[in-house]
């Protein structure tokens, strides 16, 4: 035997809405979740079906006092039902003007570019020239070490990191020193460290290379 099936949320609400019209009447939401069984619409279920009808404005919700009254009248409902429809209507008509104004811009685009033998002799030439233009790009990319731009900047940057090594020479010999007068007992030690961090007597200032352009 097969288990019957539940109300789906559209049959529940329907079923919760038969209460309001059936009573014309205020409901405090206990009180609905007494009815909504009645109908065949589970107590837990009843509190978010209810919310949602508020949601679409087919059920009101007031509070008076501290309680929080529900009620839904069938004259009330088909005037918010007529506002909807009349809301949709009018969002379709926009619709199908939009689309009529698009239809129209469509058109006016295509106006010159028929299809014809110009057109595609143009489109042939511009395929020509865009090919010609990437292999040229591409041959100046090849020449690009022997730019002088490219060669000045490339001297200017070794320029900046001879200094920036001489500089950082000169402040290795100068930590050396301050270590070597103020931890004088420390020497071996100093030194086993210097080696092991690549400090050795071969350290010295750079030359900067000499030669023609």
């Amino acid at each position: 035997m097969s288990k019957k099936r539940g109300l789906s949320l559209e049959e529940k609400r329907e079923k919760m809405l038969q209460i309001f019209y059936e009573s014309q009447d205020f409901f405090l939401l206990k009180e609905l979740e007494k009815l909504g069984p009645r109908k065949g619409v589970i107590t837990q279920s009843v509190k978010d079906v209810v919310q949602s009808l508020v949601d679409d404005d087919l059920v009101s919700k007031d509070k008076i006092g501290t309680s929080v009254y529900f009620w839904s009248l069938p004259s009330c409902a088909g005037n918010q039902l007529r506002n909807v429809y009349r809301k949709l209507e009018s969002d379709v008509q926009s619709s199908e003007r939009r689309l009529v104004e698009l239809a129209d811009q469509c058109n006016a685009l295509k106006k010159g570019r028929e299809e014809s033998d110009e057109r595609e002799e143009a489109l042939s030439n511009l395929k020509k020239v865009e090919e010609k233009y990437n292999e040229l790009k591409d041959e100046m990319a090849e020449y690009a070490d022997n730019d002088p731009a490219a060669f000045e900047a490339m001297r200017d940057a070794i320029s900046v990191a001879h200094a920036a090594a001489n500089r950082w020479t000169d402040n290795i010999f100068t930590l050396r020193q301050w270590c070597s007068n103020n931890f004088p007992e420390a020497k071996e030690q100093l030194e086993h460290m210097y080696q092991e961090v690549g400090i050795t007597d071969d350290l010295d200032y750079l030359e900067m290379p000499t030669g023609g352009n």
